[in-house]
């Protein structure tokens, strides 16, 4: 498979393009008109929403002082509450259909659907020139990640990833700490996520069950392969299903890496490995669902004023070895976390430890500007400000680099086997010693369906 756009998608252009959202944030006069004219940016943004019940109740809920034009669900019951809400807004079924009855009418587009939905969604509109928010991660697999982010820049349309913590006061301190050189040179971050995040390491139900009246069964597998309906794979239960969701590393590595990302300014994995407890469980099993529970290694070269880092993903109740600057009786951080370890020092999420050290050295110097709030972010771009901070040339590389991890551990019983890591060319988008492994850097859609 050849990808020649790929190829010049460089650590260079991931860095460059993100820093755009470091600038302030502003609104332009009210003359100046939004992408291809559709409206003023004083004025109410005319908004469709795909997906309307679960994780779209909050996206909605920060974005409704907009006008709520048109709902799209696939499940009547879930989005009654904000067909309720906005009784004006047209109600569909179809995202394809909405888009095209309303193509003129509409300025931007909301995705809050399961993962495997996101990219064919996203896409849709984008090559209608609207603006997109997408909810994280930015897409089920990495190509999906790649055309999308070239698609939005081409297109010149406003986006963002909603991964809401980059907007946080913390993701900012952790990141000027680092830069002050508060903690020294980092060489190694460990980061965590140990909640309950849907039933994984199961085989798929051998019987089918009736498809709930309000639900269209069809239209939620969307471009996934077909198989009968059952209760196991929603509602939300579908973040463990290999064909919807991409596991906790998928579901949470957006959210929890973003400051990481950032405060050391990482680009592509150069390599990765992975064991969990898939390991030795057959077919039925590991090529169904993620494990409960993993640890994935990324290894990233040197970059300017950083040395090489290895940074370690561990979910399922797994943790870093608890660090000798904590007192006894002080927890370890927080269900979802992450410590940076630095030649001086350690940050557990955005503080110094020991807390002595954090009162000692106070607040380092201001160096990002503050977030206006994640949703009015991206509302502030479609209106011809500024670019959001979670703009898709920084959550198409980040999600990226995430998704790696998860062809590490659907091929770690072949790497441990084999005794390799797996080396990865981000910019050329290739695994490059384990040629087997670039079957899962493309999904295959059913017929009907295309990005």
């Amino acid at each position: 498979m050849k990808h020649t756009r790929a190829a010049a998608f460089s650590r260079r252009t991931f860095l460059g393009r993100a820093g755009a959202g470091v600038a302030a944030l502003a609104v332009v006069p009210r003359h100046v008109l939004g992408a291809g004219g559709a409206a003023a940016p004083s004025d109410r943004l005319s908004l469709a929403c795909i997906g309307a019940g679960g994780r779209a109740d909050a996206n909605i809920g920060g974005l409704k002082r907009e006008r709520i034009l048109a709902l799209c669900d696939v499940d009547l019951r879930r989005a009654r509450g904000a067909f309720q809400e906005f009784p004006d807004a047209k109600q569909y079924r179809d995202f394809r259909v909405m888009l095209d009855e309303l193509d003129k009418k509409i300025d931007a587009v909301v995705v809050s659907t399961p993962d495997h939905t996101h990219a064919v969604a996203a896409m849709a509109a984008i090559k209608r020139g609207k603006h997109v928010y997408c909810e994280k991660p930015l897409a089920h697999c990495i190509w999906e990640c790649r055309q999308l982010t070239l698609a939005a820049r081409e297109a010149k349309v406003a986006t963002q990833l909603g991964n809401q913590g980059q907007a946080s006061e913390g993701n900012r301190l952790v990141a000027e700490l680092i830069w002050d050189g508060a903690i020294g040179p980092v060489r190694e971050v460990h980061a965590w996520c140990n909640r309950p995040i849907s039933q994984r390491g199961i085989q798929r139900p051998k019987e089918a069950e009736p498809v709930p009246a309000t639900l269209n069964w069809d239209l939620w597998l969307g471009p996934a392969r077909y198989r009968p309906y059952h209760s196991a794979y929603l509602p939300f239960r579908w973040r463990g299903w290999w064909d919807f969701g991409t596991g906790v590393l998928g579901d949470i590595g957006c959210h929890q890496l973003d400051p990481v990302f950032r405060a050391l300014k990482l680009g592509y994995p150069t390599t990765v490995e992975a064991c969990s407890s898939n390991m030795d469980e057959g077919p039925a099993v590991k090529e169904e669902t993620a494990p409960k529970a993993s640890i994935v290694r990324y290894e990233f070269p040197a970059r300017e004023g950083f040395p090489a880092l290895t940074l370690v993903w561990y979910d399922g109740g797994l943790m870093p070895q608890r660090p000798a600057e904590l007192p006894e009786g002080r927890k370890f951080g927080e269900a979802d976390d992450n410590l940076f370890v630095g030649d001086q020092g350690k940050i557990l999420g955005y503080r110094l430890i020991p807390d002595a050290r954090m009162k000692e050295y106070g607040k380092p110097p201001q160096k990002i500007a503050r977030s206006p709030g994640h949703h009015k972010e991206w509302l502030i771009a479609c209106k011809g400000g500024a670019p959001a901070r979670a703009n898709f040339d920084w959550a198409g590389p980040l999600t990226e680099a995430v998704l790696v991890g998860n062809i590490a551990l659907k091929m770690e019983k072949e790497l441990y086997q084999k005794g390799l890591q797996l080396h990865y060319d981000g910019p050329n988008m290739q695994v490059t010693n384990l040629p087997e492994a670039n079957q899962y850097l493309r999904d295959e859609y059913r017929e009907g369906w295309t990005l």
